[in-house]
């Protein structure tokens, strides 16, 4: 966690609980999921796309990334641990968990929430040309990932509808804020990514998860981000040419 420098007076006349982040930004809707889910009321900031503003460099100045969670001022960094963050603040009856109490249930959510975000994130952002790369060794990663992710959940969920089991938990999260981006690489690569015939579980998963009430309000719309991803390589090819 990064020193936050923006002063006590700041943090007591802002909302308890704000995330600088991005609505198109998987890393940040599992933030937004995750807090919902505990229903913690927040106060999003967008942050703007090509332009970091002062908060965000202040609160997180090691890696100049959303999303970043404030809480009462003092700022938690990178999503996965912000997961966790709000798993051990907000703890009650009502409130339900998001990691497995159980140590080696938790250290399995950890290791394939890990997986997704080192096989599914950097082959998505080939797919959709914001980086370049072998698109048909994208396609193959990403296949070959969702083919261990689709045993992962008949292991993991044991019959119940959420990794988590009943509930959504860490790697519904993790992996489920992908969801938007993998139905937005269809259109824009052609490539059918969440195939049911060959990923039934996954694929009935995915419905489940979009119709959470943690989830509805959060996913963006397939459409708005295939327009977003446009914007995001327009302004990349800006800024390269700049340089």
């Amino acid at each position: 966690m990064a020193p936050n420098g923006s002063g006590e007076e700041e943090a007591t006349a802002a909302a308890a609980v704000r995330v600088i982040g991005g609505w198109a930004s998987h890393y940040a809707i599992r933030v937004y999921v995750a807090l919902k889910l505990k229903g913690v009321e927040y106060e999003f900031l967008q942050e703007v796309v090509g332009n970091k503003s002062e908060l965000l460099l202040q609160s997180n100045p090691v890696h100049k990334k959303i999303p970043v969670l404030l809480h009462h001022g003092k700022p938690v960094a990178e999503s996965m641990i912000i997961l966790q963050y709000i798993d051990e603040v907000w703890v009650s009856s009502n409130r339900p968990a998001i990691l497995p109490a159980d140590p080696y249930e938790r250290a399995v959510q950890r290791f394939w929430a890990q997986y997704v975000d080192d096989k599914i994130a950097p082959a998505s952002v080939v797919l959709r040309g914001v980086t370049n790369g072998d698109t048909d060794e994208a396609a193959a990663q990403v296949s070959a990932a969702l083919q261990h992710l689709e045993e992962a959940f008949v292991k993991c969920s044991r019959g119940k509808s959420y990794f988590g089991g009943d509930s959504l938990g860490f790697l519904d999260i993790v992996l489920g804020s992908h969801l938007g981006w993998l139905k937005a690489v269809e259109k824009i690569a052609g490539v059918k990514v969440l195939d049911e015939s060959k990923f039934p579980e996954l694929t009935a998963w995915a419905d489940r998860f979009y119709a959470h009430h943690a989830v509805r309000d959060v996913m963006p719309e397939t459409d708005r981000l295939v327009q977003f991803n446009a914007y995001l390589i327009g302004v990349l090819k800006a800024k390269a040419s700049q340089k």
